[in-house]
């Protein structure tokens, strides 16, 4: 396991060479490589097997009846919904679209119609992480509101945040199974703020979307099996959901404000790789190059695996940690950072 998210001083970047800043000699073989062209038909693809599987889902909910194998079918859907979340991703970054009207279009019809999270203020929280990723201050994935993130937050930490943190390590799971309802909670709340630009219209999405699903799913089964197929899909879509974005930085470089790293650094210090291959590439979505998404966040999901081979070559040429681990090891490095963050607050008893 890397030591580097224990460092607490970081060797500030060097000054730029005759040919430009380290991230824009890396920018220039990407760019000529042509990773940063557009997919269509990837995408085209991607999103017509989605909405295939979407409306197969609720046509399955109606076929199968009054049985307790729909909750079988409700776990699948947790995997489909959070591949619609996943699309909503790409469509935000403009990986899809390079015009911002058909990405914030596309990006609403996927995330708040289709999956009940609201698109604006997903996008606002998700932008200030791109920028600051694992920035004690700044990154609001890695604020302490249950879960502390490193021991500096551990020995501030007081309330609920204590409580938890004491414990985080075997906590962290359950607390994952409640992920979908807080983003759906946080999606209502957000439209009250400054963080949605169309409140209304982001709205009207979201009340269409929980009528439609409590509607369908009341009316295909009995209020019991009803109430038992809304907790499992809600549950694994939370789990999934956050086994794809916890490897990407938990337990990575924390960043602090006496820092000082340019932007190549910020992003590849901070962010772990997972080592893909086409079935786990699609179950996250290209997530698991995390480097790379950091790096140039428009860059299209099938060209991530290839921008990775260049960006890691590249790093090693200037001496630049490139962190890449299998999947199952990214979680128990996860746990392990968890265990060890909770250490100031247990020893105060």
């Amino acid at each position: 396991m890397p030591t580097l998210h224990q460092t607490t001083t970081v060797t500030p970047a060097p000054r730029p060479a005759p040919g430009g800043s380290d991230f824009a000699q890396l920018s220039r073989r990407i760019s000529a490589a042509g990773l940063l062209d557009r997919r269509p038909g990837y995408y085209s693809a991607r999103a017509g097997l989605v909405l295939a599987a979407y409306l197969g889902g609720w046509w399955g909910v109606f076929a199968l009846g009054d049985t307790w194998w729909q909750l079988g079918l409700a776990a699948a859907m947790s995997a489909v919904f959070a591949q619609v979340g996943l699309l909503s991703h790409d469509l935000a970054h403009r990986q899809v679209f390079t015009r911002r009207l058909p990405s914030e279009i596309g990006g609403r019809i996927a995330a708040n119609l289709l999956m009940g999270m609201s698109y604006g203020w997903w996008m606002n929280k998700h932008t200030r992480h791109h920028a600051n990723p694992n920035h004690e201050e700044r990154d609001p994935d890695v604020a302490p509101d249950l879960v502390v993130w490193s021991q500096r937050q551990a020995s501030q930490a007081s309330g609920l945040a204590r409580f938890i943190g004491r414990r985080q390590a075997y906590l962290f799971v359950p607390l994952l199974l409640l992920e979908g309802l807080n983003l759906s909670f946080n999606s209502f709340r957000a439209l009250r703020g400054p963080a949605v630009k169309r409140p209304w219209l982001e709205g009207t999405l979201l009340v269409v979307h929980f009528a439609a699903y409590l509607g369908l799913v009341f009316a295909a089964l009995p209020a019991g099996k009803a109430v038992a197929f809304l907790a499992v899909h809600q549950a694994l879509l939370g789990l999934y959901l956050g086994c794809v974005f916890a490897p990407n930085h938990k337990g990575m470089l924390m960043v602090t404000p006496e820092m000082k790293l340019d932007f190549l650094r910020r992003q590849v210090l901070t962010s772990r790789n997972v080592r893909g291959n086409p079935f786990l590439d699609t179950l996250m979505g290209g997530l698991n190059y995390q480097v790379e998404h950091h790096l140039f966040p428009n860059l299209p999901t099938p060209a991530l695996g290839r921008a990775a081979r260049i960006t890691r070559e590249f790093c090693r040429e200037q001496g630049i940690a490139y962190y890449e681990t299998g999947l199952l090891r990214s979680y128990r490095e996860i746990f392990t950072h968890l265990h060890r963050t909770g250490e100031p607050i247990r020893a105060r008893g």
